[in-house]
């Protein structure tokens, strides 16, 4: 999947010479944490709400409300604003952009052109609606865990086996790290084509693999923000 695909295109940005109050403004008009700075149409920096924060404070402690809006209306994005910052390209994978924000701890990324053109925002927000998307757990689909031989052809047979049985493969992932020795665990999301197939699958994959957990997710009632 490519960051092209699933960042957000129409992003709002502010200038060097826009004051924190407007910035302050925008972010929490919008519900947005980060703002790409631009100048000519170039990306120059991003300033973020933990920017915005931190800066000044230990002028801003001993402040009345009228001082600090004097303040921030007075400081420039320029002052606190991240110059140069990392930017990824459109065609960089979801995965890369999901790793560098994993290791630097940060939750969005601007994307460039060649030039240095802002071209959009890619958040964590968007990796997880990706992987939810590309996983099919909205579809329906059931998810088989597997531990299978760390051999060519052993996902082979298995996607074999789904389908000689009638059963749509939706998503395949495959990790190392939490498998046994020798081993790959593989989590397989599937849909099968009737109920009927749906009732025998889990013991013919039984009788052929090491399977380690199956269940379709349940969600409806999922648990809601603020427990609504």
């Amino acid at each position: 999947m490519l960051i092209k695909d699933w960042m957000a295109k129409d992003v709002l940005t502010v200038n060097e010479d826009a004051s924190l109050m407007r910035v302050t403004r925008i972010m929490q008009e919008n519900n947005i944490r980060r703002l790409p700075v631009v100048a000519n149409g170039m990306l120059v920096g991003i300033i973020t709400d933990r920017d915005v924060k931190d800066a000044s404070p230990s002028k801003a402690a001993s402040m009345n409300i009228h001082e600090l809006h004097r303040m921030m209306s007075e400081m420039k994005v320029t002052e606190v604003m991240t110059p140069t910052p990392m930017t990824l390209s459109g065609n960089d994978s979801l995965e890369k952009a999901a790793l560098i924000m994993l290791e630097c701890k940060i939750s969005g990324l601007p994307v460039a052109d060649q030039e240095g053109r802002l071209t959009g925002v890619i958040s964590e927000t968007d990796v997880l609606r990706a992987f939810i998307h590309s996983t099919g757990i909205k579809d329906g689909a059931v998810q088989f865990v597997l531990h299978l031989n760390d051999a060519p052809g052993s996902v082979t047979k298995l996607i074999e086996t789904l389908r000689q049985h009638k059963t749509q493969v939706i998503s395949i992932l495959t990790s190392y790290e939490d498998a046994p020795a020798g081993k790959k665990k593989v989590a397989v999301r599937v849909l099968p084509e009737n109920q009927a197939t749906a009732d025998t699958l889990p013991q013919i994959l039984a009788d052929n693999f090491d399977v380690v957990y199956h269940a379709k997710d349940e969600l409806k009632n999922l648990p809601r923000k603020g427990g609504r």
